[in-house]
């Protein structure tokens, strides 16, 4: 797995900590939100104990709890439904990318260097999301409610009658059979009444006076005077005061879907008004018997009337994968806080540390001794006896089953009442409080006598916990059992068919393996459960499976990319394309260049299409194009897949800067070295007609024998009219240039006269390419007679055609596979320098064809003939490389090429022209 910012020891503490529910009236709820925040909202910053606090174990040993937090929350009556948990954890981890300007890891494995990212807060994110919103359940007590703080206003009119309503209707909620929803942990819940006064409006002397008649009725360490807003919300401008809740405020969302205003009991919604069912942490306005109803929904509860596609195995599931852009969006201009000053903050500080030492922790200390003292006892019975005493004091549990059909039931067995669930709470009691060795002893009793029962859901929460409870206890710890993870995670997934328990075994058990570099055990834990139901979690597993791989003291490589793969193509299907995108260019690293061809298409075209999807045209560009131009092992259909692919993108880039330069095209192949530059002109008259006097033809192949004869008659007239001298600065004419001829060299091309360029083309497609308006790109530097350069630089073929005449070929069809060459030919009209650069053409396909046969036969084929399905416009260079130098002994020792200036000429002045007359054969005439 890759690197997480908490070690394993510091991540379950946190994640399993002592819950306590909230319940405000509606006066005290309207002080908070005056800081746009609620109460519970108030508290999250200052959670965490800022000292070690100490407390007695059953044995009466002094027990150290090192930063212990505390988790308080509204009151809800309702659970969180599944859909809006998906949505919730969708939302948290397209919100979560890579930071720009990261530098990543570079991990040397063999032949590969490995560009990768060493964390993946994206993964941190969702495994603090998803432990966090977790439901209660009926077979544990971890996130069951131990206390309850009651809060009532000091500007009240009797705010010791509001706290008696509200510990009535938290008596009511717990105990009355209509509410099934929150769980809480034992019946007789500690109650912690708090004062809440505003500073900057009300009544200190007031105040202090309810708070002595409060400590009078319920005692000094049962009640606390809470004073905010020091400053009103209008001063909040004048002095700059951190702001400490938005990190946590983000990481919730119905924090980030919903804001308030400056009113007593008004919440307004980014959302549509039609929409606004959802209140924050189950805050509404509507107040019964003096007290808000601020429990009747969870927050992750989905309106009834809402579209299936907000889940996120919907089809419109990338709505809510931006949801949380908008959202923050929307909250960007809130200030939380606004009537707090940093006195505030120290008092709510001291509030946490107050109630924790002496209302929570007195509490839970009382509680354990309660069990402790029914575990001692239970003990002291015979077997025999304990059963029948079990008998007898649990004569509602669910009659006795056969072992198949307990096996198949995941629903209750116990009632609240029964002494192994009375074991278990006692084992939760000691793990909220890290006293992990008391802890593993009752989990390990407690699961025993479920697994007697065939209690196959508790046995499974039991063998879990008292997994990890082995591996965080202090000192010499026992050896971690990962058998006992095994078994829940089997027992879960198989017979409970409770995947979200199952996860969480996963993601404990992975990080525990991961902290004992045992990562070949954590890869195989985090592949197991990847399954079809959930595309985020299978992508999210896999990804960090691949990490485990490349983490391992000898890396495998491939493995880590196949999974690679495997994590981007199951984050595609979540709607998290940045999350596929990434993960497919990290696998790329693995397969580029290594002789994967299929394994490169499919990479290289799905960062092409994810590419496409996120606006990113250039890169996705750049993915199509390096399909094309590798020597493809695809079917002829695949291949027109990925050609078609590439013309569409290409195209919507293209119309983004039509003015923009042309772009290099990757098909069809150009052989450069095989370019062949004809000088003059080359026509077919009919008999009587002359012609040029020469035997070079771009029709016929080079003969070095016949061009050796043509240079020596050449040199032998040149020295006789030179009186038996060849002139130092004499060279061999040269009309046709090749790989074969002297380049070195400016050649000579005459005003008015045709340049002939011989392009050799190859499809190294199975499928047909279609190029139109084919013809030469250049670019020309005119010279006046009287010597002058002129520095105008003409460089389009259709812009100046006063100078530079071009022939363009209106269609040229390849097949696939074939090799073709094409004539262009230029027309100078103008003396100068001239430079070819290459050929510019539109590319494109013949709808619902691979091939045409017999192109030859084609010559007069258009458009209309077939079906161009698209064809983008571009070009390619000509850049052919010099001869090899191999003259002096610097050259010898190193590599250095030539110059080959065959597509440079200099065109001239029009000169004289020996033309051949075939009426009288062996008669030469001088044409001038």
């Amino acid at each position: 797995m890759a690197q997480c910012v908490q070690s394993v020891q510091e991540l379950i503490p946190d994640s399993f900590v002592p819950c306590v529910a909230a319940l405000c009236s509606d006066e005290a709820e309207r002080l908070t939100r005056l800081n746009h925040l609620s109460f519970a909202e108030l508290l999250k910053p200052f959670s965490r104990l800022t000292s070690e606090v100490h407390m007695r174990d059953p044995n009466n040993q002094l027990h150290v709890i090192k930063n212990l937090k505390i988790a308080v929350s509204n009151i809800v009556t309702q659970p969180p439904q599944p859909g809006a948990i998906r949505k919730l954890l969708n939302d948290v981890v397209s919100g979560s990318q890579p930071a720009e300007g990261l530098v990543a890891n570079v991990i040397t494995a063999g032949d590969y260097d490995l560009n990768i990212s060493a964390t993946t807060p994206w993964f941190e994110s969702y495994r603090e999301t998803f432990l966090q919103s977790m439901p209660a359940s009926d077979h544990e007590f971890l996130n069951h409610y131990l206390a309850c703080m009651l809060v009532a206003s000091s500007s009240e009119a009797e705010p010791v009658e509001q706290f008696s309503k509200l510990s009535q209707e938290q008596h009511r909620i717990q105990h009355n059979s209509d509410y099934s929803y929150p769980k809480w942990f034992i019946p007789n819940t500690l109650k912690y009444y708090v004062l809440l006064h505003d500073v900057s409006a009300g009544d200190e002397q007031r105040a202090e006076s309810i708070y002595e008649e409060m400590k009078q009725k319920y005692g000094t360490q049962g009640c606390y005077l809470l004073k905010i807003n020091s400053r009103t919300s209008n001063r909040a401008s004048d002095e700059q005061i951190p702001d400490p809740w938005s990190q946590y405020l983000q990481k919730n969302s119905i924090q980030n879907q919903e804001s308030y205003e400056d009113g007593p009991c008004t919440i307004t919604s980014n959302k549509n008004s039609d929409n606004n069912l959802l209140s924050l942490d189950g805050l509404d306005n509507e107040v019964k018997d003096g007290l808000p109803n601020n429990f009747r929904a969870h927050p992750l509860q989905l309106e009834q009337s809402s579209d299936p596609s907000n889940s996120i195995d919907g089809p419109d599931h990338l709505r809510s994968a931006s949801s949380l852009h908008e959202t923050k969006k929307g909250n960007t201009g809130i200030i939380h806080g606004a009537c707090l000053t940093l006195t505030d903050h120290d008092r709510i500080r001291q509030f946490i540390q107050e109630f924790t030492f002496r209302g929570l922790l007195p509490h839970i200390e009382k509680t354990i001794r309660q069990l402790n003292d029914q575990l001692i006892s239970r003990k002291g019975l015979s077997r025999s006896l304990f059963s029948a005493t079990k008998k007898w004091f649990s004569g509602s549990k669910v009659p006795e089953k056969s072992i198949n059909d307990l096996k198949n039931t995941s629903g209750l067995l116990y009632p609240p009442e029964a002494p192994e669930l009375q074991i278990r709470k006692m084992a939760d009691l000691c793990f909220l409080v890290q006293h992990y060795d008391l802890a593993y002893s009752c989990y390990h009793t407690a699961k025993k006598d479920f697994l007697n029962d065939q209690a196959m859901l508790y046995a499974a929460g039991a063998l879990e916990m008292a997994a990890v409870s082995a591996f965080l206890q202090p000192g010499a710890p026992r050896p971690y059992p990962a058998h006992y993870m095994d078994t829940a995670i089997q027992t879960y997934r198989d017979i409970c068919k409770n995947m979200v328990l199952a996860e969480r075994c996963v993601l404990l058990s992975a990080e525990l393996l991961k902290s004992q570099s045992k990562y070949s055990e954590a890869a195989a834990l985090l592949i197991r459960l990847t399954s079809e139901d959930s595309d985020l979690r299978s992508a999210l597993l896999l990804e960090q499976a691949a990490h485990c791989f490349i983490n391992m003291k000898s890396p495998m490589v491939r493995k880590y990319a196949f999974h690679m793969i495997l994590a981007g193509h199951r984050f595609s299907k979540a709607g998290q394309k940045k999350h596929a995108l990434r993960c497919y260019c990290q696998a790329m690293q693995v397969y580029k260049g290594k002789g994967w061809s299929l394994a490169e298409d499919h990479i290289n075209f799905t960062i092409g299409r994810q590419s496409y999807t996120l606006r990113q045209l250039d890169n996705a560009v750049s993915a199509f194009r390096h399909i094309l131009i590798n020597e493809s092992k695809q079917s002829a259909a695949q291949q027109g897949a990925f050609l078609r692919e590439y013309l569409y993108v290409y195209k919507n880039v293209s119309q983004l800067s039509p003015d923009g330069p042309l772009p290099q095209l990757p098909l069809p192949y150009i052989n450069s070295s095989a370019t062949r530059v004809f000088f003059g002109h080359d026509r077919r008259p009919a008999d009587g007609e002359k012609q040029a006097a020469t035997h070079v033809s771009l029709d016929q192949e080079y003969d070095s024998e016949s061009s050796q004869q043509w240079r020596e008659l050449e040199e032998q007239v040149v020295s006789v009219v030179n009186k038996g001298v060849i002139p130092s600065n004499f060279h061999p004419t040269q009309y046709c240039l090749n790989s074969y001829s002297d380049n070195s060299r400016f050649p000579l091309a005459v005003v008015e006269e045709p340049i002939t360029v011989e392009v050799a083309f190859r499809n190294p497609l199975k499928v047909l390419l279609f190029l139109t308006d084919l013809s030469l790109l250049w670019k020309f530097h005119p010279k006046d007679f009287s010597g002058k350069d002129n520095e105008e630089v003409k460089q389009l073929v259709t812009s100046e055609p006063e100078m530079i005449g071009a022939e363009v070929i209106s269609e040229f069809l390849i097949n696939g596979e074939e090799s073709k060459v094409a004539r262009l030919k230029l027309f100078p009209h103008h003396i100068g320098e001239l430079h070819i650069l290459g050929v510019v053409y539109n590319l494109g396909t013949i709808q619902g064809s691979m091939t045409v046969d017999g192109i030859g036969a084609l010559p007069g084929c258009h458009t209309g003939k077939y079906s161009l399905s698209m064809s983008v416009r571009g070009k390619q260079d000509l850049e052919i490389q010099g001869p090899r130098l191999n003259n002096t002994k610097e050259e010898k020792t190193s590599v250095k090429y030539g110059p080959d200036r065959r597509l440079d000429p200099i065109i001239t002045e029009e000169m004289p022209l020996l033309e051949e007359s075939n009426v009288i054969l062996g008669l030469f005439t001088i044409i001038v």
